[in-house]
């Protein structure tokens, strides 16, 4: 019998290539900004704020402010109030000067504090929503308030005394909190159980009030 000689050939197969998986995430290379320009980087976050800003000030059916979520607009918004706030009572310190830091920091707890609890009782209720996710809308749809206090301080440049001035920036502070509500629920409203709506409301209703309150109570220049 004829002795048969197998041979085993070895084949090369390339490995090198790229593969792609549909919904896999990006490689680090195509998502990172470290080559950017700082200037280009912080161009684009200011656009991305504004417009998150700009979604809050005209409320439609988006996402925008859940997918993207980030703490700078309600950080700025969080120190401008606090800015515009301090100072507001008459109280002095032992040097006789008006120290406005307490309000300053009452500012502060009240923003930050309010929007984790109203948070908390979204999260408790059974809202499908992340805890960043929440406190971004909350700060966020503090702008209508922001600027009602805007106009508030613009009267009263004007004269503090007067009634009329008085009833405008009433109107102002109620305009500014039922924007502020009606466009934190339109955001949030899909976030909630559909039996427990009203549940929801009521911290948030309560947190948009002691906001207006400070504003409206505000009776310095």
């Amino acid at each position: 019998m004829a002795d048969v000689e197998f041979h085993d050939e070895i084949v090369d197969v390339p490995l090198e290539g790229d593969i792609d998986v549909p919904g896999a995430a990006k490689s680090d290379d195509e998502l990172s900004t470290l080559d950017e320009p700082v200037k280009e980087t912080i161009l684009r976050d200011v656009k991305a704020v504004g417009n998150k800003f700009a979604h809050v000030l005209i409320p439609k059916q988006s996402r925008l402010l859940l997918k993207e979520w980030d703490l700078w607009g309600p950080l700025v918004l969080c120190t401008f109030l606090a800015i515009m706030l301090q100072g507001s009572t008459d109280d002095l310190n032992v040097m006789g000067e008006n120290d406005g830091g307490p309000q300053f920091a009452e500012v502060f707890v009240i923003y930050w504090l309010g929007a984790s609890v109203v948070t908390l009782n979204i999260k408790l209720l059974g809202g499908n929503i992340s805890f960043f996710q929440s406190v971004c809308v909350l700060g966020y749809c503090v702008c209508p308030l922001g600027l009602a206090l805007i106009v508030c301080r613009v009267l009263l440049a004007v004269s503090s005394d007067s009634l009329g001035l008085f009833i405008a920036r009433f109107i102002s502070v109620i305009a500014g909190f039922a924007w502020s509500t009606f466009a934190s629920t339109a955001f949030l409203a899909d976030s909630q159980p559909s039996g427990r709506k009203v549940l929801a409301m009521y911290p948030l209703l309560l947190f948009y009030f002691v906001i207006s309150w400070l504003i409206i109570s505000h009776t310095h220049s």
